[in-house]
């Protein structure tokens, strides 16, 4: 988790500038898969294939939000996600069951 920490910049996708929500996923897949994931959290929406949340494994995505998920972020195990939250935010981990998180829409996906 080297990344955590990293400041938040909307369209953002290195560590130098920083990242957005789909920044970060991109480049995290790109350096430890050499995979080239959809820039944006709605194209997300639509990549890889859809998993039952009782499913998740380490690497796949969460995706957060209403009809059109607006949020992703990467699950990491034991409930945990990383991602790049929000402007003048940076770069952390949260707890899908924890207050804020537990009370949202979240699909997974995995490349």
């Amino acid at each position: 988790m080297g990344l955590v920490g990293t400041p938040y910049r909307y369209g953002g996708n290195t560590v130098d500038g920083g990242f957005d929500c789909s920044g970060l996923i991109g480049f995290v897949y790109r350096q430890s898969a050499g995979l080239a994931t959809p820039r944006t959290v709605a194209q997300l929406a639509d990549y890889g294939t859809p998993i039952a949340r009782d499913d998740l494994r380490t690497g796949d995505l969460v995706l957060f939000g209403g009809s059109r998920p607006t949020h992703a972020g990467i699950y990491v195990g034991e409930n945990r996600f990383v991602h790049a939250p929000s402007t003048g935010g940076e770069v952390r981990l949260d707890r899908l069951d924890g207050p804020y998180w537990s009370r949202q829409r979240v699909e997974v996906r995995r490349p």
